[in-house]
This record gives C-alpha cells, structure tokens and sequence, in this order.
C-alpha cells in the first residue's frame, strides 16, 4: 500500500480595510479584539498576555500596551479605518482608543455598548429584628 503524501495548502492572508475594534475595559483587565465587518477575529491582545500581573493589567499603559500590539498584528493584515466599540468601566478605555489613532488607523466612529441593568436583580428581604 502506498502512502500518500498530503499537500500542505498555504494559509490565505486576510486582506482587511475596514474592521471593528471591540475594547472591553473592566477594572481588573483590558481585552482588544479587532475584527472584519463580518464579526471574524483579525486579532486580538490582552493585558495580561503581555505580562501585566495584578493591579498593572488595569492601568491605562497597559491598555495602550494591548492596543499597540492588536493594532501591528491587523495592520499587517491590512486594517486601515475602524468603528470602536467600548464596553465596560474600565480606566484604560480612553488611552486605547487615542492609542488608535497614534499607530495611523483611521477612527470612523466610537460607540459606547457596556451593558445597562433596567431594573436590576431582586432586592433582599427586609430585615427584621
């Protein structure tokens, strides 16, 4: 029996122009995420994957730091205008977004998705003594 030698195919390189960034600032970690206009992951980065620990992973250098290294990743790809999308209360979501800017992508627009409750969980019984 004859074994076949299976043709390795090359790995197609995205060619993006326009994309979204999704930032998602919490108060203990910061996550960029860059995609097409289709919702399909061009790249992404996190605080804590560029060896931020503890209290650093929230601060505003380290989101600059996560958006810098999601940005050279897409822009090799690429990537050249993007709509942003902030969710969370994070302190690092201002600096990454002017962080955009700096490494020459074009900000087409900005919009704010963090979740609001509308009324909120159930409250606890009240206490009685």
């Amino acid at each position: 029996m004859a074994a076949s030698r299976g043709t390795k195919k090359k790995k197609e390189k995205k060619s993006v122009y326009e994309g979204k960034v999704f930032i998602q600032a919490t108060f203990n970690n910061t996550i960029v995420t860059i995609t097409d206009l289709m919702g399909n992951t061009v790249s992404w980065a996190s605080s804590g994957q560029l060896d931020f620990r503890g209290a650093k992973k929230s601060t505003p250098f380290a989101a600059q730091s996560v958006t810098e290294t999601a940005a050279q990743k897409a822009m090799q790809a690429g990537l050249r205008e993007v709509h942003v999308y902030v969710k969370g209360p994070g302190i690092g979501r201002e600096s990454a977004i002017r962080q955009l800017g700096v490494m020459g992508i074009t900000v087409k627009s900005i919009s704010d998705v963090t979740p609001i409750p509308h009324n909120g969980c159930r409250p606890r019984k009240t206490r009685r003594i």
